[in-house]
């Protein structure tokens, strides 16, 4: 899954959003980590485009927060304490859903139209590269992109206006705006190092334009395995620190549905 992507192209917004209702102030280049605050092009309820910031992970699905909340009930009742359920599902912690993988879940069909479309640039994501494991055992990360020269091209993606939640336990409940990337299949060039799936990538101003404007079942054809020629491996670096969450399990890091 991708955890971790870059935007190099210091000239972005004006080759693509130069008509675009700005809300933020942008930095010339970034790297971007689940749980925090990047730029989108988004699609709003009233059909305007905006450019603003959003905090990268989903709402997860209900299931899973009771799931989770049901353990720390079983904690209570072992230590003959009180239960409120509704109360422990309202502050359980919701590290976020960064990539959508199964476009047929329920959860996901409330967001599906045009008003909750938006476009995430990027010009290189990573994954973890088992294979290239050095001698001390890191696993370093390889960078794809469009070409060697690292042009610019967009996650298709989904976004949520002021959802409440508990992102974090010292914060608290807080409402944010959330993103999230659509994923599908993988290509030949992804596949020897990331089997399971790659972003949804759009790389023409015709992708764009579908994916902001196109009803559902014209815009989700663009979640398919982008050709072989049209994505490279740039490069590799050292491996950080990102945890990757099991199905079933509740870590503090993201997931994938």
């Amino acid at each position: 899954m991708c955890n971790l992507y870059r935007m190099d192209d210091r000239d972005w917004v004006s080759k693509w959003a130069q008509d675009v209702e700005s809300l933020v102030n942008l930095m010339p280049a970034y790297q971007i980590n689940p749980d925090q605050w990047a730029p989108v092009i988004r699609n709003t309820a009233d059909g305007k485009r905006q450019l603003a910031n959003c905090r990268w992970g989903l709402p997860s699905p209900i299931y899973v927060q009771k799931k989770a909340a049901e353990v720390r009930a079983e904690k209570l009742r072992k230590k003959d304490l009180p239960v409120d359920m509704d109360e422990l599902i309202r502050m359980e912690p919701d590290y976020g859903i960064t990539n959508v993988r199964n476009l047929t879940l329920p959860h996901w069909k409330r967001w599906f139209g045009v008003e909750h479309r938006c476009l995430v640039p990027v010009t290189s994501f990573a994954e973890p590269d088992p294979a290239s494991k050095d001698e001390g055992g890191k696993t370093p990360n390889a960078w794809f992109s469009a070409s060697k020269d690292k042009p610019l091209m967009f996650f298709a993606g989904l976004w949520v206006q002021e959802w409440k939640s508990v992102r974090k336990v010292k914060d608290g409940l807080t409402t944010d705006d959330l993103y999230g990337l659509l994923t599908t299949e993988p290509n030949d060039v992804v596949r020897p190092i990331h089997e399971k799936a790659m972003p949804v990538l759009l790389q023409t101003r015709e992708e764009t334009e579908i994916w902001m404007q196109a009803p559902w079942e014209a815009a989700k054809d663009l979640a398919r395995p982008l050709p072989n020629d049209r994505v490279v491996v740039t490069s590799r670096e050292p491996y950080g620190s990102t945890i990757v969450s099991k199905a079933g399990e509740r870590l503090e890091a993201p997931m994938v549905l």
